[in-house]
Parts: C-alpha cells; sequence; structure tokens
C-alpha cells in the first residue's frame, strides 16, 4: 500500500482589490485548474469539499468530481465530502458512478454528517433528525453501492424500495470513507460498517490523533475484518512555500479570515488573531512550512498513526490562487518525493500501530 498525498478545497472566493468577495464562478473554475496542476505534478489525491458559504462556494462536489474526471488522467479523485445528511445517497451514487464511468478506478467518496446544521434549513430537513438521517442514508448508499438491484427501507424514506434498479454501474464499486471530525462513536460506526476512516483534524497533536488509529485498528481486528482494509486517512489544513517565514505568515493571516467568516455566517465568535499559531510549529496539526518541514511532520504524524494517505486545504480566505497552485506543485515536486524517498513504495502495517490498552468502548478517546 504506497502512501498517497494530496490536496482538498471547498472553494476560495477570490478578493476584489478593495477587498469584498469577488464571482463564486472563479473559485469553481480555479478549483478545476488546481485539480489538473495536482494530476501534472504527480499528486495522488484531489478531494472536492461541500460547504454553502460565499468563501467556500462548492456546494455540489459531485458536479466538479465529474468536471476533473474528464479533464485529468491519473489522479484519484473524490468528495471530501459529501454532506449525507441533507443529500440524497442514490443521486449521490449515480452522479459519482457517472465520473467514475468517466474515470474508471479513480473515482472515491468520503461521506460525512457535516460540521454545521447550515444545510438543514435549506434543503428542508429538520435538525433533530441529524443523526437518523446520517445513519440511514449511509447504510442505503452502502446497499446501492453493493449491486444493481435493490430492495431496501430505512427511518429516512417513506415508501421502500422494491426490486429497484440503480445505473449506470461503474467497473468497480465504489471505496466509500466514512469521514469523522473526531467523534469516538463514528469511529466505531466505521469499524461496524467495515469501512476506511477519513480523520478532518483541525487541531491537537500527531499523538492525540494517533489514539483514534489505535482505537479504529483494535475495534477493527475485534470484529474480524481484514487487516489490510484497516484504511486510516487524514486531512488537515496546511500550507507550502519557499520559506518558513513566508508560509507561515501568509497562511495564518488567510486561515483566520476564513474560519472568522465563516463563524459569522453561522452566528458563532471569530477566534483571536493568531490565535493558531501554536498549531502551525511542530507539535501542531497544521503543517505549514517548508517542503523539508512539511515532509518531515508528515512522516512525524504517520510514524504514529500509520495513516496511508493525507491531503492538504490550502486555498484559504482568499489567498490568492497563484500562492495555492504553487503550494501544489512544491507538494507535488518537493514533498512527495521527500516522503516517497523515506517510506518506499510499500507501507507494511507496523505491530505498535495497534495498542493492545485500547478497548471497543464509547469515549474512551
Amino acid at each position: 500500500m504506497t502512501f498517497e498525498l494530496g490536496v482538498y478545497t471547498f472553494g476560495n472566493t477570490p478578493r476584489l482589490a478593495d477587498g469584498r468577495p469577488g464571482p463564486t464562478a472563479q473559485a469553481v473554475q480555479d478549483a478545476l485548474e488546481a485539480i489538473r496542476l495536482a494530476d501534472e505534478v504527480g499528486l495522488d489525491f484531489f478531494g472536492v469539499g461541500e460547504h454553502h458559504m460565499r468563501a467556500m462556494p462548492l456546494t455540489s462536489p459531485t458536479s466538479l468530481v465529474n468536471a476533473a474526471a474528464a479533464t485529468t488522467n491519473r489522479i484519484t479523485l473524490s468528495t471530501a465530502v459529501s454532506v449525507l445528511s441533507t443529500d440524497d445517497p442514490i443521486r449521490v451514487y449515480q452522479q459519482l458512478a457517472t465520473a467514475a464511468s468517466i474515470a474508471p478506478g479513480r473515482i472515491e467518496m468520503v461521506a460525512g454528517r457535516g460540521s454545521s446544521a447550515i444545510t438543514f434549513p435549506l434543503f428542508d430537513y429538520d435538525e433533530n433528525d441529524y443523526d437518523m438521517l446520517y445513519a440511514s442514508k449511509l447504510q442505503l448508499l452502502m446497499a446501492v453501492n453493493a449491486g444493481e438491484n435493490l430492495s431496501w427501507n430505512g427511518p429516512h424514506r417513506t415508501r421502500a424500495l422494491r426490486n429497484a434498479t440503480v445505473f449506470p454501474r461503474p467497473e468497480q464499486p465504489l471505496k466509500i470513507w466514512l469521514g469523522t471530525g473526531g467523534s469516538p462513536d463514528s469511529v466505531y460506526r466505521a469499524v461496524e460498517l467495515g469501512l476506511p476512516m477519513f480523520l478532518g483534524i483541525l487541531g491537537g497533536t500527531p499523538e492525540h490523533w494517533a489514539q483514534y488509529g489505535h482505537a479504529y485498528r483494535h475495534a477493527w481486528a475485534q470484529a474480524g475484518h481484514p487487516a489490510e482494509k484497516a484504511d486510516v486517512a487524514v486531512a488537515v489544513h496546511g500550507f507550502v512555500a519557499d520559506t518558513d517565514a513566508q508560509a507561515r505568515s501568509t497562511y495564518l493571516d488567510y486561515e483566520h479570515r476564513m474560519m472568522a467568516e465563516g463563524m459569522a455566517e453561522l452566528g458563532r465568535p471569530a477566534p483571536p488573531p493568531g490565535g493558531r499559531a501554536a498549531d502551525m510549529k511542530r507539535g501542531g496539526m497544521v503543517f505549514v512550512g517548508t517542503p523539508d518541514e512539511v515532509a518531515d511532520r508528515i512522516l512525524h504524524l504517520h510514524g504514529l498513526l500509520g495513516h496511508t494517505r493525507q491531503i492538504l486545504q490550502m486555498d484559504v480566505g482568499g489567498l490568492p490562487h497563484r500562492d495555492f497552485l504553487h503550494g501544489i506543485e512544491l507538494l507535488g515536486t518537493k514533498v512527495l518525493p521527500q516522503i516517497r524517498a523515506e517510506l518506499g513504495d510499500t507501507l507494511i502495517p507496523r505491530a505498535d500501530q495497534q495498542s493492545p490498552s485500547t478497548t471497543h468502548q464509547e469515549g474512551q478517546l
């Protein structure tokens, strides 16, 4: 299993000269250009997230995955995440199966509940049904992925499916990841369903997040799943530039703007300016610096967590598109070769990546 490196985006609406937001259509076009560049420089993965905000306007990740499937050659493309609670799992599957017909073997999906309830009123769902909707729709998504003929019923539907057929069918089932921000319940749900786990991380320490990998693998082994299928991936904030000072000062400012504006749209207080500076240093979980620095920190996290894929969100808060593209180029041409040289082509699971003291109990993490 080769370690994979990539990028993800929610879209990044550009800024006009006077500081006002530019056209959201430009953010969509910029994201597609970034995906093409990531493919050209050898990155393994590009994830398209889902947000419903002016600053991050990629509201339909499956649409962009389809567009990118037709304009790339080798890179794996995925939603990261699809907010499954307020979407239709059959339509999401059909849209990604269409992309997989265009780009066989290169389309995946990360299914998540969403980091806020902003989509519930937008799509006329009851926020009180948050957990039920996600659990029921995830089960239906997996059933659709398993075969074209479907009889299924669940609490989010008013009518059962009877001998339904869902097309198109890709050459092989889609790889579906369970996306989680670190809820212990989600870790064990991934194990129960036999799904790989995609951790979305905004803070904390490598040692803290290593516990989630240990708990997942220990519960996975207890459930009797094949060890080689216990896949863990990580999505983090990060930025690569030519110097550490440039990377940190640039990303700190734009990330703070993104968080302040995002919190304002949700009616929440903004974090203090500069409050994330410590997370950008070694021991934090924001991967910012030169190619050497970022490669070293990814390798350090891998030694603790044993993950097989890491992706970075670099285009935040109106960061100039040219800086985002340069970061992608450095990630593919400088960071990834260092990681491959250190790890080799194949990752062999380490015995110490399973914690014998971790038990399958909610709240353990």
